[in-house]
């Protein structure tokens, strides 16, 4: 089973995200904050080679030079973007093409250097070996997190919680 850019993203976020999104239960398509973010990327360096897509694995945001660069809204889930960012360096030295990553945050005017390391490398093959763990189990838990407010499945997992806490 092969994992995802945006599913190594929902590993370090929430694996009951993970989980759904795997099995084709999405919510994005409805989501403010990820039309939002569909904006941005579309505006955001504009002059950059966009979308390089890595075997149906992962789409990157933009190539510049020696850089692949992701677009993202904000960074407060900057592990997760860091992660994902890692995978994308991952899959590219794996077909031989070495590159350095570059996290964008534009509406914080924030740029955050990647480079895939032996650690890194160490850190990108656990959570791989993690992912496949999620999804080859059944459905994790609901529990609630400190971004489940804004994200596209809190309806969903929280519905099955009503009464739960009484």
């Amino acid at each position: 089973m092969s994992i995802r850019g945006i599913e190594m993203h929902y590993y370090a976020v929430c694996k009951r995200k993970l989980w759904l999104f795997n099995r084709g239960i999405g919510f994005e398509q409805q989501n403010d904050r990820v039309a939002e973010g569909k904006v941005l990327h579309e505006y955001a360096y504009g002059k950059l080679d966009k979308e390089l897509n890595i075997d149906d694995m992962a789409v990157v945001d933009a190539i510049d030079g020696d850089w692949v660069r992701e677009v993202k809204i904000s960074s407060k889930m900057e592990h997760a973007d860091r992660l994902q960012m890692l995978y994308y360096l991952y899959l590219l030295r794996d077909r031989g093409v070495e590159k350095k990553g570059l996290l964008s945050y534009p509406k914080e005017k924030k740029t955050t250097e990647i480079c895939l390391g032996f650690e890194e490398t160490l850190e990108v093959r656990a959570a791989l070996e993690g992912a496949q763990k999620v999804l080859n189990g059944e459905l994790p838990a609901y529990g609630k997190l400190r971004y489940c407010s804004k994200c596209a499945y809190q309806d969903f997992c929280e519905a099955g919680e009503v009464g739960d806490e009484e």
